[in-house]
């Protein structure tokens, strides 16, 4: 007999060619954990220490491989405990599915123990969520499952009751109501938008003679054509989150990162461009683009919900980042005048020394912009990178100069805490030969991490190359937190809500069996990593670092100074600290030009 459970795992698996499902076992699974046994773990269940962790990494699967990331829980507080993935998943438009237990069919509406409306709970964060009431229903739902979060970059959810899980898999009979789908087939479709609106897209961009562009995670894959029509418009481009290893930094128009965590040549080339040109990004906060009226738009994105959300587009383009950079571009001209991009290119050099001089500033006892900085020309040909939410992702996407073949992953639209680690363990499931790098805050590290932390140390012998690294900024503090009470509110840092307990977070990572470097001086921070990088094995690197350096914006905005000046006048313990390290960044920023 093939149960129920089988026959869905043996599809994913067949049909639709899933190696792994995440996850953490149950009584509401019990169905899908006797099959994972009876079919020789095939595909392989990943036991993780939590259900968010699972659906982290299914995530950061999907983030890195560009593939459907899978995951399962049980019913009732695994479910729930599946959400903060899943909305991660959601809100970066990447395709996860997830598989939820469910009471028997006969106790729905009893109130039974972990008994949960799963429907109405993952109905917001789901294109599609149904429930498998009879054994004839597996088969469509898991490729209607499948083929939605192709279709949508989206989340979609099957939900299994487990007298179902295990009752024997019966095909549809051919009658009426019956449904008799397919499984994977064909290649991704090809979507270019009209020809006559490419042409009116190109009068635009070639009238322009202060061309900015902003790229995302939908410019991964269009590298070459990016930079083409970069080079062609004499253009500088910028990378949203999301974005930032869609083109190597190494290119001198690349201007890096934008928004608060942004670079100052990024913020500059939106306040003085002309024309935008946005490539699949939806980059949400749009007091860091140009001004409305400032500049032309021209935006290029597959999913035309997003197209002139966050600014006014006079030529929406719906199509493939690549393939409408390719039928573009034949109708682009090259600009003589490239007084602009020279301008760019010599604001680009000047602030990677401002970086290098910042890096090196006096702090107590280290600069969490040291830490990063030295690190970036070490990485590794391919490294995978991914970062947490905090001022962890500040110093990440300024101080790390991605080249050509890296991947890196965030959490770019929900922020959320804790993802790191479990974004690593995923990266390093789908490239095992590659050397994966998380760089995560004290705050998220206790959160989650230190959890997850298991998994790394665990699975580590398995890979061909074992090699994973966790850096752990440990200053005591919900770092991220207290900078926005300060700029945004004008608040005090609050010691009860902001101070986190001590952890030996090196101590502990040695304790799983893996290498444990501590970091306090700042002479000892290249040779660390340069010790990390040797190991071949996984590495918990705790950099014990001054949580008064301040993540300074690329505009100071008088709301800021003025929310800044409120705290420091209120009490803020540590205004005197702040404010010299703010003096000694702000001198050798003047000092460079």
């Amino acid at each position: 007999m093939t149960t129920v459970a089988e026959y869905m795992l043996h599809r994913l698996q067949e049909e639709w060619s899933v190696e792994r499902i995440y996850g953490y076992p149950g009584d509401g699974i019990s169905g899908f954990m006797g099959a994972f046994h009876d079919l020789d773990n095939e595909p392989e269940f990943i036991q993780v220490r939590h259900e968010v962790i699972a659906s982290y990494a299914a995530t950061a699967h999907s983030k890195f491989t560009d593939e459907v990331g899978v995951c399962i829980a049980t019913s009732g507080p695994g479910a729930i405990q599946l959400l903060n993935g899943l909305y991660d998943a959601k809100l970066d438009h990447r395709p996860v599915v997830a598989i939820v237990g469910q009471q028997k069919r006969v106790s729905l509406g009893s109130d039974w123990l972990q008994e949960v409306d799963l429907p109405a709970l993952l109905q917001d964060v789901s294109e599609f969520v149904q429930t498998c009431m009879a054994p004839e229903q597996a088969r469509h739902l898991v490729d209607r499952a499948m083929r939605t979060a192709i279709a949508t970059r989206g989340v979609a959810c099957v939900v299994v009751p487990v007298d179902v899980q295990h009752a024997e898999w019966e095909e549809p009979e051919r009658a009426h109501g019956s449904v008799f789908s397919s499984g994977a087939g064909g290649s991704a479709p090809r979507v270019l938008p009209e020809g006559e609106d490419l042409i009116r897209a190109a009068e635009i961009l070639n009238k322009g003679e202060r061309v900015a562009i902003l790229i995302g995670q939908g410019a991964i894959g269009a590298k070459a054509e990016v930079a083409v029509t970069a080079e062609l418009l004499g253009a500088g481009v910028a990378k949203a989150l999301n974005g930032i290893a869609a083109l190597p930094d190494d290119l001198p128009f690349v201007t890096g990162s934008i928004g608060l965590l942004g670079t100052k040549p990024s913020s500059d080339m939106m306040a003085g461009c002309d024309t935008l040109l946005m490539v699949g990004s939806n980059f949400p906060f749009a007091d860091w683009l140009p001004e409305e009226g400032q500049a032309r738009g021209v935006q290029i994105d597959i999913d035309g919900r997003h197209i002139g959300l966050r600014y006014p587009m006079e030529v929406q383009l719906v199509g493939d980042a690549r393939q409408t950079l390719e039928a573009l571009i034949p109708h682009l001209e090259h600009k003589t005048d490239r007084r602009w991009r020279e301008n760019l290119e010599k604001e680009i050099a000047r602030w990677k020394r401002v970086l290098a001089e910042r890096a090196n500033l006096p702090a107590d006892p280290l600069n969490p912009m040291r830490v990063f900085h030295e690190l970036s020309p070490l990485l590794p040909d391919g490294a995978l990178l991914t970062a947490d939410s905090g001022t962890s992702a500040n110093w990440w996407a300024r101080h790390i100069a991605f080249r050509d073949g890296m991947r890196a992953a965030i959490s770019g639209t929900l922020a959320t805490m804790g993802c790191a680690v479990p974004y690593a363990l995923g990266a390093k499931f789908a490239h095992p030969d590659r050397t994966v790098i998380a760089a995560v805050g004290d705050g998220a590290m206790q959160m989650i991490g230190i959890n997850a932390l298991i998994d790394v140390a665990h699975y580590a012998d398995r890979f061909e190359n074992p090699q994973t690294i966790v850096l752990v900024l440990n200053n005591g503090d919900l770092n991220e937190v207290t900078w926005e009470q300060r700029a945004m509110a004008g608040d005090p840092r609050f010691d009860a809500s902001q101070s986190l307990p001590a952890f030996p977070y090196a101590r502990y990572a040695e304790l799983l069996g893996m290498k444990a470097l501590r970091v306090d001086s700042p002479d000892a921070v290249k040779p660390a990593w340069e010790e990390a990088l040797a190991h071949p094995g996984p590495v918990l690197y705790e950099a014990v670092t001054d949580p008064n350096m301040p993540p300074m914006p690329p505009q100071l905005r008088f709301e800021t100074v003025r929310n800044m000046t409120r705290a420091f006048i209120k009490g803020d313990p540590a205004a005197r600290d702040i404010m010299r390290h703010a003096a000694r960044a702000v001198r050798k920023d003047l000092a460079s030009r």
